[in-house]
């Protein structure tokens, strides 16, 4: 069992990729992890889907990976197959999808929008449980009651195509070519200029009105090396995800192992949109990730960084533990968050919500002291020494009004090394400010604060 790693994943797919592009043409990312092909020219030349697929796994397993194909009609029905190793008779989308469960319409993150498991979800509230019976329903009906994205699913779940080819033209000059001073050669380099990149070529596609869905991604080394990756989205690509797919390929270029790695350092990225869509289809969500809000806020964080360096911004993201310290992980904006499987796990003794509104990041010294003055500590049975009088901190000392606890955390206990002992206890002050403060060993500090 393996934490969700997008980095790890990308590095590692990359060998895969590699050996994909040896025996067929045109393979396209969907992410890291799945892919897409064309199979019609490679199944002729080998007599068959079934003996083309062979041959894929084939060269798959000869770079030490195992992986599963499906081959349908429509992206979408491939990428359901994959899981179970299926080919689709041709014609037979719609037939294949109808038994499965509706939840599966949102089962593949890469060709799902944001809204798709909040869709499965209502759809089975509403008695819809399978697949064909919600392709049963007219199309005027789901348009007329649900988003674009059900939209979407229903043409998907008809066996129809994604949605119908979008004629727009290529603009004229939508490519975005970045010449590395220095050279690129660790991927913390390969991130920060993937954000720069990425934001100039999103403001070039603003100006032209025009969105991405599908993306080639070039770099060439000083030795002259070349590096390409098409990428394909079910949504039209922002800034954000843009930088995200330029750091997993250049990641997973840089750390090759094959015999195609890079002998120098990557001197020029070159973004290429193949494929784009009018921008009004680009759906702006109030509090999205592609809400207009939140791709500003992206683009001012980037500007930021690249006056005062990339670890200049931190993004908080939520993580487990008992003490609030732990709850709170910082990565570096658009970095991707290390995965959290402690989130959603019991921690008994940790704070329950309403939290603190402010928790600093150092947290600072306090002394709590009863009426006549002495110090107030926890007793080995778990008791405050006396009763709060007064709390200070920060230089200043406060008349405590109200107070509740100590909770006491036995925290490994069983490992002698690591054991910590440690408990919490709430007061508030005449001014109107509730503390939380954290003792151990005797010592007392600000652990967050109510405001």
């Amino acid at each position: 069992m393996f934490h969700n790693d997008v980095d790890r994943d990308a590095r590692r797919f990359d060998a895969v990729i590699v050996a994909l592009d040896a025996v067929a043409a045109h393979t396209e990312l969907l992410r890291p992890g799945l892919a897409l092909l064309p199979v019609k020219g490679l199944a002729r030349y080998h007599g068959g889907e079934s003996a083309a697929a062979e041959i894929l796994i084939d060269a798959v397993a000869e770079v030490g990976q195992e992986c599963q194909i499906g081959i349908a009609d429509q992206i979408f029905t491939a990428a359901i197959a994959a899981r179970y190793g299926h080919i689709v008779p041709p014609g037979t989308d719609a037939q294949y999808l109808a038994p499965r469960r509706i939840a599966e319409l949102a089962a593949e993150p890469s060709l799902a929008g944001g809204e798709r498991a909040e869709l499965t979800t209502l759809l089975h509230r509403l008695g819809v449980r399978t697949i064909g019976q919600f392709a049963a329903i007219s199309p005027r009906h789901i348009a007329s009651r649900f988003g674009n994205d059900a939209v979407c699913a229903h043409r998907r779940a008809r066996g129809e195509p994604d949605r119908p080819p979008s004629g727009q033209p290529l603009p004229p000059n939508l490519d975005v070519e970045h010449h590395c001073e220095p050279t690129i050669e660790r991927i913390d380099m390969a991130a920060f200029a993937g954000r720069a990149i990425a934001a100039n070529l999103h403001d070039i596609l603003v100006r032209a009105g025009v969105a991405c869905t599908k993306l080639a991604i070039h770099a060439r080394t000083e030795h002259g090396e070349e590096h390409t990756r098409v990428w394909r989205c079910s949504e039209p690509l922002t800034a954000t995800s843009t930088a995200d797919r330029i750091r997993w390929q250049l990641d997973g270029w840089l750390t090759s192992r094959s015999a195609k790695a890079p002998t120098a350092g990557i001197a020029n990225i070159r973004l290429e949109p193949l494929e784009v869509v009018a921008a009004g289809e680009l759906q702006l969500g109030l509090w999205g990730e592609v809400g207009e809000s939140e791709e500003r806020a992206h683009r001012a964080l980037t500007r930021v960084q690249g006056l005062l360096g990339g670890d200049a911004v931190l993004v908080a993201t939520p993580g487990g533990g008992r003490n609030l310290a732990t709850r709170l992980q910082y990565t570096t904006h658009s970095d991707e968050p290390v995965a959290q499987t402690t989130l959603h796990q019991p921690w008994p003794g940790q704070m329950l919500p309403p939290l603190p509104s402010w928790i600093p990041l150092k947290q600072p010294d306090a002394h709590l002291h009863c009426e006549q003055g002495r110090e107030i500590y926890v007793t080995g049975r778990g008791f405050l020494s006396g009763e709060p009088h007064t709390v200070a901190w920060g230089g200043e000392s406060h008349a405590v009004v109200g107070w509740s606890g100590p909770w006491c955390v036995d925290d490994a206990w069983w490992d002698h090394a690591a054991a910590q002992r440690s408990a919490r206890i709430q007061v508030l002050t005449r001014a109107g400010k509730a503390l939380l403060l954290a003792s151990t060993e005797q010592l007392w500090r600000v652990e967050g604060i109510w405001e």
